[in-house]
């Protein structure tokens, strides 16, 4: 049984007292449930967010790492880092990075074989943008990020990913994936998935889904069947909107 992951993703906003604010009342709001839940804010406000999380049902991760274990690399994050601040998941791969800093799908790989060997739990992107879905290459596009990010990668390591699948073009666009099309597109990597390793790899995998997830659409999103949870941008700055995607979890 899939165990649904409802991820919060801050990007780059909120400051520190607003971080705090909001970790504090999620830690309220959200009870523990059916669904795992955790945040990944900021690098610089992950320690006064760990401090809020503490002792609750809530964990935490962060929005990228370098696939380095240390060394003269300015600027960068290391796996060793994020493991001394508690955190559980790292987000690798998102759409954002790829798009504009030009990560490739390569770096992602790297990034995420690190991540498992320091035991966090990569949570690797993929998808499409709106010119790739309009021109029909959706599945020859996810296919590619997927073979080039996690191909490779042993049974026991790939149990250990979570993928989340990232329509692109429903993001900040305007645009929502119906949850037929999302079920689609999440039945599909699944597909993918099982045509490299033995059934119960993908029948384990957990694919989240991405694409502007709200309150009021995720309860038709999280019953699809091979939807395990959701990535949340926009709607995990405010505490009620998140608890509110949180609380459309399936309970049976």
């Amino acid at each position: 049984m899939r165990r649904m992951l409802i991820v919060g993703n801050w990007k780059m906003n909120l400051t520190r007292a607003e971080s705090l604010a909001l970790a504090q009342e999620l830690t309220r709001i959200i009870p523990e449930g059916p669904a795992e839940v955790a945040v990944c804010p900021p690098y610089v406000y992950l320690e006064a967010v760990r401090a809020a999380l503490e002792n609750s049902p809530i964990a935490w991760g962060a929005q990228n790492m370098s696939d380095q274990p240390n060394g003269a690399l300015t600027g960068e994050i290391s796996s060793d880092m994020l493991l001394d601040l508690g955190c559980r998941y790292v987000i690798l791969g998102h759409s954002e990075r790829r798009q504009l800093l030009g990560e490739t799908s390569e770096l992602v790989r790297s990034k995420t074989v690190r991540a498992l060997e320091a035991g966090l739990i990569p949570i690797v992107c993929v998808g499409e943008t709106l010119d790739e879905r309009e021109s029909g290459r959706t599945q020859a596009v996810v296919s590619q990020q997927f073979e080039k990010s996690l191909g490779g990668l042993t049974e026991d390591q790939m149990r250990r990913v979570v993928i989340a699948y990232e329509p692109v073009w429903a993001i900040g666009t305007g645009k929502v994936a119906t949850p037929e099309q999302a079920e689609a597109d999440h039945s599909a990597l699944r597909r993918l998935v099982g045509t490299h390793y033995n059934a119960s790899v993908p029948a384990g995998l957990r694919i989240q889904h991405g694409g502007s997830v709200k309150p009021d659409d995720a309860a038709e999103l999280l019953r699809q069947p091979n939807i395990d949870g959701a990535l949340v941008g926009g709607a995990s700055l405010k505490a009620e909107s998140f608890a509110g995607i949180v609380a459309a979890v399936p309970r049976d």
